[in-house]
């Protein structure tokens, strides 16, 4: 019997968006439940992931810097 892989913990990009060299994702870990917003910056190398509340979550998208302080 063929084992298929459990995917359950990568991550489920739903939503995403870029300007002026930043990207943000808005992400769901199927496994844990999890929701977080990743973002990078292309201009100075910045990068980090944080979890959010999943009722923050959209707020979040959009304002990642304030929830990373």
């Amino acid at each position: 019997m063929k084992r298929t892989p459990d995917n359950s913990n990568i991550p489920v990009e739903l939503d995403r968006r870029e300007g002026d060299g930043m990207l943000v994702s808005l992400l769901w870990r199927r496994a844990r439940n999890v929701v977080s917003v990743a973002v990078h910056d292309g201009r100075t190398g910045l990068e980090f992931e944080l979890e959010v509340p999943p009722h923050r979550a959209l707020d979040a998208f959009n304002h990642p810097f304030a929830y990373a302080a």
